[in-house]
C-alpha cells in the first residue's frame, strides 16, 4: 500500500508541477496574461506541498526520483495538451528515467 500511495503522489506532483509550469508558459510565451501566470505559480506551490506527503522522509531521494517522473510526465503532457509526438529516443529515455525512479524509491534496503 505504501508503494501505491507513493506512486499516486508522484503522479499528483507531476500534474501540479508540469501543469503549473505550462500555465506560466502559456501566460508568458503565448501572451495569455497575468491570470494564467498567477494560476501557474499557485499550482507550482501546491506541488511543493504534495511532495512532502511522500512516505519516504529523505528529501534528496524524493526529488531525485521525482526527476524521472517529471521527464516521463512532461512527454505525456506534451502529447495530451500540445500535440507533441515523442520519437523512439524520447520514449527510451523516459523508460530509463522511470527505471531509475523504481531503483531509487522501491529497491529493497536493509534496516
Amino acid at each position: 500500500m505504501t508503494t501505491l500511495k507513493s506512486i499516486v503522489l508522484f503522479v499528483a506532483a507531476a500534474i501540479c508541477e508540469i501543469g503549473g509550469a505550462w500555465l506560466v508558459w502559456q501566460g508568458v510565451r503565448e501572451h495569455k496574461g497575468w491570470v494564467w501566470i498567477g494560476a501557474g505559480v499557485a499550482v507550482l506551490g501546491v506541488y511543493g506541498f504534495v511532495a512532502t506527503l511522500q512516505p519516504d522522509a529523505h528529501f534528496g531521494r524524493i526529488l531525485a526520483a521525482y526527476g524521472g517522473v517529471f521527464v516521463a510526465g512532461s512527454l505525456l503532457w506534451g502529447m495530451a495538451v500540445d500535440g507533441f509526438r515523442p520519437d523512439r529516443f524520447d520514449v527510451i529515455g523516459a523508460i530509463l528515467c522511470l527505471a531509475g525512479v523504481a531503483v531509487i524509491m522501491y529497491a529493497p534496503r536493509g534496516a
